[in-house]
């Protein structure tokens, strides 16, 4: 018979005693090389009840490939800044056999939060090859996020949902995003609030690649008073191209400083696939060099105000639960 370890045992009676009594959630604290209850902070993930917890984790490097599968499950970087903890890990599609194998961090569980970290797939850094090489895949419901750093490259940021469920609300928000090729990815019902999203040098550079799938899924991506930047060195910037037929991308309020491509979007792959019929695109109050809305692709959207009202993140994320993220 298996014997479940101290830690999972303590997990488990603080979470009985949490039912039983209405105690306080579990925090514990995360340092590689100070007193704390863990050293690497997947054993303190292991470590917390079904319920969830907080996480302090001090500053520093963790190179870890991190599964976060329980719901409630609260990360703090303790640090001044962002950029002082930093969740780091190196696979990519081309080393283990698969996009979403390769996140630094997968988060599948509901009601998670991080705060004040960074979280960075570094495989480009080291390799010559491109590939795919996620740093965060988040699948949860409910997720929020503030003042996080997703650093990468091709497909930095899966924003996408678990199957046979409706799609995941996810919420960013004084975030910062990178990367060049498809780098914020998937069909969750994602909301990116006064986040700076970054293109880094390369041939190209491709902010979204929504995959709303059908027209019944309830699935986009709202960017509401953002600023998007690009490298010196970044080629051709775009809004986003379509990675599933009937893809959903909303810019709200956007300063645009890059020097973005007239059109803003672009078909998956020119003169092959045909998915501006089908796709949704909608833009809304762009100011910067990059605001050109007479210029852009004949179908998108140019929203006025009332129309806009329809993608207010407190509207959109609303859910049937009326969700509502705590600095929305």
């Amino acid at each position: 018979m298996h014997t479940p370890s101290f830690a999972r045992r303590l997990a488990l009676a603080a979470t009985a005693l949490t039912a039983l009594v209405g105690a306080a959630p579990l925090r514990l604290t995360v340092a590689a090389d100070a007193k704390a209850d863990h050293r690497t902070l997947q054993a303190a993930i292991d470590a917390l009840p079904d319920t969830g917890g907080e996480i302090a984790i001090a500053p520093g490097t963790y190179r870890e490939k991190l599964a976060i599968p329980r719901n409630g499950v609260r990360l703090v970087g303790k640090g001044k800044r962002p950029q002082d903890v930093v969740l780091v890990y190196g696979d990519a599609s081309a080393t283990v056999g698969g996009t979403l194998k390769s996140a630094s961090v997968t988060v599948s569980g509901d009601d998670f939060q991080a705060r004040n970290l960074t979280i960075q797939n570094d495989y480009h850094l080291k390799n010559a090859q491109p590939s795919q090489a996620v740093a965060l895949a988040l699948m949860g419901d409910r997720a929020q996020l503030h003042k996080v750093r997703l650093l990468g490259a091709q497909d930095t940021l899966y924003a996408a949902s678990r199957k046979g469920r409706p799609p995941s609300r996810q919420y960013f928000r004084d975030c910062y995003v990178e990367g060049h090729v498809d780098f914020i990815f998937g069909d969750s019902k994602a909301v990116f609030d006064r986040c700076t999203i970054h293109g880094i040098a390369g041939a190209t550079v491709m902010i979204t690649a929504q995959s709303k799938n059908a027209p019944e899924q309830d699935s986009g991506y709202v960017f509401d008073r953002c600023t998007i930047t690009a490298d010196p060195k970044a080629g051709e910037v775009w809004f986003g191209r379509a990675w599933r037929p009937y893809a959903t991308v909303v810019f709200l309020r956007t300063r645009i400083d890059a020097d973005l491509q007239p059109k803003g979007w672009r078909e998956w792959t020119p003169g092959k696939t045909d998915t501006f019929r089908t796709a949704y695109y909608a833009e809304y109050a762009s100011t910067g060099p990059g605001a050109n809305p007479a210029a852009r692709e004949p179908s998108a959207h140019a929203l006025d105000a009332k129309t806009a009202e329809r993608w207010a993140p407190r509207r959109f994320l609303a859910g049937p639960d009326g969700w509502k993220p705590d600095r929305l």
